[in-house]
């Protein structure tokens, strides 16, 4: 599992994940991002500043920051992005306190899994925050998961783009992750971390996304994994009934 950068090299990440979110979700005040970071104002200010400096952001008339020319936007629309994630962390945190592990959000995006949000569990030994990264969706549990769910048009695109290994793998170990409902990758993305993913229902006007319980492999036993396949279900049901819910404006006065 991967380590957090050194003290020196953590404004860089924090730049770097601050660039992807942007590109992910979109436009954002200069108090959103420093929530999303975990820092001060003043810390996200300088930090949209540097990436405007290098057209990894730009300020827009109304002050808030979008995506600058050097960041290519996602497929997926960046509002419906931002609402998946905010739908879905109310039910990851439950998830993590429910099962002790951390729990992913995951886009598919050109054959790839995209993170987009983290909630990690209070281990020591633990995976941490993956946000902004992409991993090929043929290894990884969430995207195996999702690319259960495709119609064989969308998935041949998938498969072309992989080596002939890779392709015969994927088309054997797919239905079963059909029937089962879940998908499991067990370290072959990272040395140590295995995962337990789960597609969410298919929303009009979102992009495909899974959930994912991911653990040291030390803690991870197949006693627990079908336990662990209808909890994330659960969630997934739950995430997807409350994009369906009807946007309630929110107003200042009474």
């Amino acid at each position: 599992m991967r380590n957090q950068p050194p003290d020196g090299l953590r404004s860089v990440d924090s730049a770097l994940l601050l660039a992807t979110v942007l590109e992910q979700e979109g436009p954002m005040r200069v108090t959103d991002a420093a929530a999303r970071l975990g820092v001060s104002a003043s810390t996200a200010h300088r930090l949209l500043s540097a990436l405007v400096h290098r057209d990894f952001a730009v300020q827009l008339p109304d002050r808030s920051y979008g995506p600058g020319k050097l960041v290519q936007r996602s497929p997926a629309a960046p509002d419906a992005v931002a609402q998946l994630r905010d739908a879905a962390l109310p039910h990851m945190r439950r998830l993590v306190e429910r099962l002790g592990e951390t729990v992913n959000l995951t886009i598919l995006v050109d054959g790839a899994v995209r993170f987009v949000a983290t909630v990690e569990c209070g281990h020591v030994l633990r995976v941490g925050d993956r946000t902004g990264r992409s991993l090929p969706a043929h290894l990884s549990s969430g995207g195996k998961a999702m690319l259960a769910t495709q119609s064989q048009s969308e998935l041949e695109t998938v498969l072309a783009g992989l080596d002939d290994e890779a392709a015969a793998h994927l088309r054997r170990e797919l239905p079963g992750v059909r029937r089962r409902g879940y998908a499991v990758n067990d370290q072959r993305t990272e040395a140590g971390l295995t995962a337990v993913g789960v597609a969410l229902p298919r929303v009009a006007g979102m992009p495909l996304a899974s959930i994912a319980l991911a653990m040291p492999t030390a803690r991870y036993s197949r006693h627990s994994l079908a336990a662990w396949a209808a909890d994330l279900s659960d969630a997934a049901e739950g995430i997807a009934v409350d994009l369906r819910l009807p946007v309630v404006p929110v107003t200042d006065g009474p």
